[in-house]
Formats: structure tokens, C-alpha cells, sequence
């Protein structure tokens, strides 16, 4: 069983501005363990804090690129370009995704857990995972990154799953479908 249970829309906790961390200490560090091993029983590729209520500027991700879990204290986007739309999906919002347009390209800075800056320049999938946590830790669900129209809809398919009226199943996801947590 996972440590945390994830936080789903509705939640205040979700529409919050996350504190940066001012200290990186064993606290932390169990607490990102305990983020990674609730991101990989959902399963996902990025958690941010507070998916599972943590008011703290610190997300997590592993893209099965091989090179294990990553943990990012107190990020920020310092540079975007361009322009992809791709599917999302998101733990909080369960079972629904939307054609999302984001920009491409982005460099995010931050710190690791041993509180050495860090910096990383992502596009595509990884690109896409950096601005969807950081969202998170901006208190910004994808539901709000939506256009006008799709925001319809996708209100009210919300409003159908917290309510529990979703009679039908949701429609399987196309293959290249992005589950960002």
C-alpha cells in the first residue's frame, strides 16, 4: 500500500500556492521516498507535494528512461519555447485526459535534496511533466489550462465523477496517452 493517498479534485489543498522548503533535511528526504513509492504504485511519472497534501515546493518523476527517480525542491521555469499539444491525464483528475497546449521546450532550475542547484532543459514528454508538476505547485489543475469549450465538457464530466453518476465506463486511452501525476 502506498504511503500517501493522492488528492483528487475538489480538494482545497489542490487550489493552494505551495511554501517553498527552507530546509532539506531527513524529513524531506523521507518525505520524497514516500512520494516516489506513492507515485509508482499509481501509477505515474511526476507528484508533486501536495497531490498527497504537502504544502512544499517539491515535486518527483521518473519517465522509465532508466535513470531512477528524481526528486526537484523549490523549481521554477526560467525559459519556454515553442508550442505541443499532447494528450494529459492527471492522478488528481482520475481516469480523464484533454488535448492540452503547452509550450514545447522549457528550462527549470531548482535544487536537489542535497541543496545543489540544478538545472535541466526538457521538451516533449519531459518538457510537459516539468510544467505539469509545476502547476501543482502553483495550485493550477490541467482542467484550468483547458479552451473555453473543453472546459465545458470537462466540468462536467468532473462534476459526474465527484458525484458518482459516471455510468459508463471512460473510453480506452489511445496509446500515447500522457498520465502526468
Amino acid at each position: 500500500m502506498a504511503p500517501y493517498e493522492i488528492r483528487v479534485i475538489g480538494d482545497p489543498v489542490l487550489k493552494q500556492q505551495a511554501a517553498d522548503v527552507t530546509d532539506i533535511d531527513g524529513r524531506l528526504v523521507r518525505l520524497v521516498d514516500d512520494m516516489v513509492e506513492t507515485m509508482y504504485a499509481a501509477p505515474g511519472i511526476g507528484l508533486a507535494a501536495p497531490q498527497v497534501g504537502v504544502q512544499k515546493r517539491l515535486f518527483v518523476w521518473d519517465l522509465n528512461d532508466g535513470t531512477g527517480a528524481h526528486a526537484m525542491v523549490n523549481p521554477r521555469i526560467v525559459e519556454s519555447d515553442g508550442e505541443w499539444t499532447y494528450e494529459e491525464g492527471c492522478l488528481s483528475v482520475p481516469g480523464m485526459s484533454w488535448s492540452i497546449v503547452r509550450p514545447n521546450r522549457v528550462h527549470v532550475v531548482g535544487r536537489d535534496l542535497d541543496g545543489n542547484e540544478v538545472s535541466h532543459e526538457a521538451s516533449e514528454l519531459e518538457g510537459r511533466m516539468f510544467q505539469h508538476e509545476l502547476d501543482h505547485l502553483d495550485g493550477v489543475l490541467l482542467i484550468e489550462r483547458l479552451d473555453p469549450d473543453q472546459a465545458k465538457q470537462a466540468k462536467r464530466q468532473v462534476r459526474d465523477l465527484m458525484l458518482g453518476f459516471d455510468a459508463e465506463p471512460a473510453p480506452a486511452a489511445p496509446s500515447r496517452r500522457l498520465s502526468l501525476r
